[in-house]
């Protein structure tokens, strides 16, 4: 199943990226200390920050850029991303309509909006603003993926089957789409219609090992 990255605990640096992103966040200080206002160095220490997953401060610095420039996108929206990792998902929010004001077609934005509302519980919410996603970005996999698996939550069977065969179309070698494609059907008690979907996928170029256990399933 697709893990959103944007709620996903940041995996550890090792300990020399950190002490590169610590040289770093130290030479941009000095750099700023140094000069006038730069929008770009402060958005470069936030990232630094966001990389040594120090949040509060990537917070604050976003905050610094915000009140220079209260229609900066990337500010809006990588503090929104910091807010998440605090689990402050109405900041979060927030800061994700006000991106989605300034540029409505902001792919990672709705994307993370409709991820923030499911964490509140807010699952309606969430799945308009998939429909809307896929309406804007019709030629993106990941969009109807994401939709497909709030589908299965919400007990939304055949929309979601619909949209992981609309994922596949658009990424045809990838397994898993396939996967979750035929994993449903399997639950849906549809087996003859799975094996054709493992069928069609082996003809496209995948290999067929890659689907052992699948077609064993298909066989129960």
């Amino acid at each position: 199943m697709l893990v959103l990255l944007f709620v996903a605990t940041q995996s550890q640096l090792t300990l020399q990226a950190q002490e590169n992103w610590r040289d770093s966040l130290t030479a941009i200080n000095k750099q700023i200390a140094e000069s006038q206002w730069s929008t770009e160095l402060h958005l470069r220490k936030a990232n630094a920050n966001l990389q040594l997953q120090q949040w509060q401060y990537a917070i604050d610095e976003y905050g610094l850029v915000l009140r220079h420039e209260e229609r900066n996108p990337a500010a809006l929206f990588y503090r929104a991303y910091a807010y998440t990792h605090m689990r402050r998902f109405d900041l979060a929010r927030n800061d994700l309509n006000d991106l989605l004001a300034i540029v409505p077609r902001h792919f990672e934005g709705r994307l993370s909006l409709a991820v923030v509302l499911q964490q509140v519980g807010r699952k309606q919410d969430a799945l308009d603003n998939l429909n809307q996603l896929t309406q804007q970005h019709p030629d993106s996999a990941v969009g109807y993926v994401a939709r497909a698996n709030l589908e299965r939550q919400l007990k939304q069977d055949e929309a979601a089957l619909y949209d992981w065969q609309r994922a596949e179309e658009l990424s045809p070698l990838d397994p898993v789409y396939v996967i979750n494609h035929v994993d449903l059907l399997l639950v849906l008690e549809r087996r003859r219609e799975a094996r054709r979907v493992l069928d069609a996928a082996v003809s496209r170029g995948i290999p067929k090992s890659m689907f052992n256990d699948w077609y064993w399933k298909c066989k129960r």
